[in-house]
């Protein structure tokens, strides 16, 4: 599609976001909340809220930056989602003011910008707001080539009587981009749920940090912060001022 931007996956996807993506890592608000310390904290594309809230019930005072009007809406009419002060805008351009112990971006969300630029971009102005010992964290899925076949993909996510999700995929490895689309069809019809995103190397990554005048200070492989192995298909990554 020709007009997407940086809110038109939240915008398609928000009335469902929630029912499809209803768990939380306990483990994850927890060390979040380790990080943050007496706070605040600042999540970039804080969506409907999923990390945010459970969160904010740990005592830490959580900003959010979200292009997406309609998950932002998702989160308002959530309990509690009045409270946590919410920016609109581009999260690569980190619109805010102050300084924060803890700026995270999690469930992959740091792919979304769509050129490597962009990217370095958002871990240069993240870097800007960063107290002088805190901590930007990105999680995000470990690239796996293999689960594409002449640079496809297409799965199955679930199907019953009257329902049918499917996944359907096409990778570019020139640009390091995955475009693609979610397809829930039922007995009224199919909806269509893009999403576009740039995935990112480790090293890629640590580069980045670099350009922003931050270091690598950990890596996990999950959020029970076993460590980043070759076998791990999540990688967790912290990074401080060098």
């Amino acid at each position: 599609m020709t007009d997407y931007n940086d809110s038109t996956y939240g915008d398609r996807i928000a009335d469902i976001y929630d029912n499809w993506y209803q768990n939380y890592d306990v483990k994850a608000v927890k060390a979040l909340a380790e990080l943050a310390g007496d706070g605040p904290a600042l999540e970039l594309g804080i969506g409907t809220g999923r990390i945010a809230l459970p969160l904010q019930t740990h005592g830490v005072m959580v900003h959010g930056i979200d292009s997406s009007e309609k998950m932002i809406a998702q989160l308002r009419a959530k309990p509690g989602g009045d409270r946590i002060p919410v920016t609109i805008g581009d999260f690569v351009e980190v619109p805010v003011t102050g300084q924060y112990p803890l700026i995270y971006v999690p469930f992959n969300t740091i792919f979304a910008p769509l050129t490597q630029e962009e990217q370095v971009l958002c871990f240069q102005n993240a870097a800007k707001h960063l107290t002088p010992d805190g901590t930007f964290l990105t999680e995000t899925f470990m690239p796996d080539m293999t689960r594409f076949q002449r640079n496809q993909n297409i799965s199955l996510v679930a199907m019953d009587d009257g329902y049918l999700r499917i996944d359907t995929s096409r990778h570019d490895a020139v640009q390091q981009t995955i475009y693609s689309q979610h397809v829930a069809w039922t007995e009224s019809g199919a909806r269509f749920y893009p999403v576009k995103l740039r995935y990112i190397w480790p090293s890629e990554l640590d580069l980045m940090a670099r350009l922003a005048g931050l270091r690598l200070a950990e890596r996990w492989g999950d959020w029970d912060k076993s460590p980043f192995t070759n076998n791990s298909s999540k990688l967790i990554s912290l990074f401080r001022h060098a």
